[in-house]
């Protein structure tokens, strides 16, 4: 698998990526002015994020995925809603908006405030026309292997209510089913010098979920590198691209450290 990782502006190391050729973004762009990533936030405005998301289009195939992970500042006592914005534009731009996926965070930092504690981040899933790849991750069904009567339910339901059309009224309860679209995950657990680390295995399930072996990811928000690790643990390519030459540092020794980590064992 191939390791690409550039230091610089996305939107201008973007321009080096062929237009059509990535099957997979994970990434997480600046959240409003939540955090100071060095002072880089200060760059950060909607008129780039527009340009990113416009240029992500560009590089992304037919049927490939965007997961774009996002949250909003609460500025004057609003939140600002910029998440919204972005997965609108990038409708406006061509993405379907697949799925509003929820990051729930079983950990989450308690704040002082007068509204019930912030645990989660959007993760929405964009994609470049019908996704060409879906691995869904499985749960176990409770009642695995029972039968279930659905007896007269469907002519006894007012005219209004949404009907099942089956041939039987009796089925039989499949042993998994598909995930629903909340994932938890814990935060926190390392110390990377990044302010905001992904949990890997976040990464790791849409990275298994919407790419295959050997397929084209990139995070043009690289931080820390952790989708360059879920690369090399899942055998994904991986382009990685970051402005700030300190987390640069911090993100290519990381996935180094891993590669070799993985060889010993």
């Amino acid at each position: 698998m191939e390791i690409n990782l550039m230091l610089g502006d996305c939107l201008e190391r973007m321009k080096e990526i062929p237009d059509g050729s990535v099957d997979l973004t994970v990434t997480s762009p600046p959240y409003d002015n939540l955090r100071n990533y060095n002072g880089n936030n200060e760059l950060w405005n909607e008129g780039i994020w527009k340009d990113v998301i416009k240029e992500l289009y560009r590089v992304t195939r037919d049927g490939g995925i965007v997961v774009w992970i996002v949250g909003d500042a609460t500025i004057n006592g609003s939140e600002t809603g910029t998440s919204f914005k972005q997965a609108l534009w990038a409708k406006e731009m061509g993405f379907n908006l697949h799925d509003t996926m929820i990051y729930a965070k079983k950990n989450p930092i308690p704040q002082n405030h007068n509204r019930y504690e912030q645990c989660f981040e959007y993760m929405f899933v964009l994609s470049k026309g019908k996704p060409n790849i879906f691995n869904p991750i499985k749960t176990i069904t409770k009642n695995a292997g029972k039968e279930m009567e659905w007896g007269n339910r469907k002519t006894e339901m007012d005219i209004n209510q949404a009907r099942r059309h089956r041939g039987s009224d009796i089925i039989e309860v499949k042993s998994d089913k598909n995930h629903n679209n909340i994932f938890e995950y814990s935060i926190g657990g390392g110390t990377t010098g990044h302010p905001a680390v992904f949990p890997l295995q976040l990464v790791t399930d849409h990275i298994a979920s919407w790419s295959d072996r050997g397929d084209i990811v990139i995070d043009c928000f690289m931080g820390s590198g952790t989708t360059g690790i879920a690369c090399k643990k899942l055998n994904r390519n991986f382009i990685g691209i970051e402005l700030d030459e300190t987390y640069f540092n911090i993100a290519k020794d990381r996935i180094e450290n891993y590669r070799e980590q993985k060889l010993l064992f």
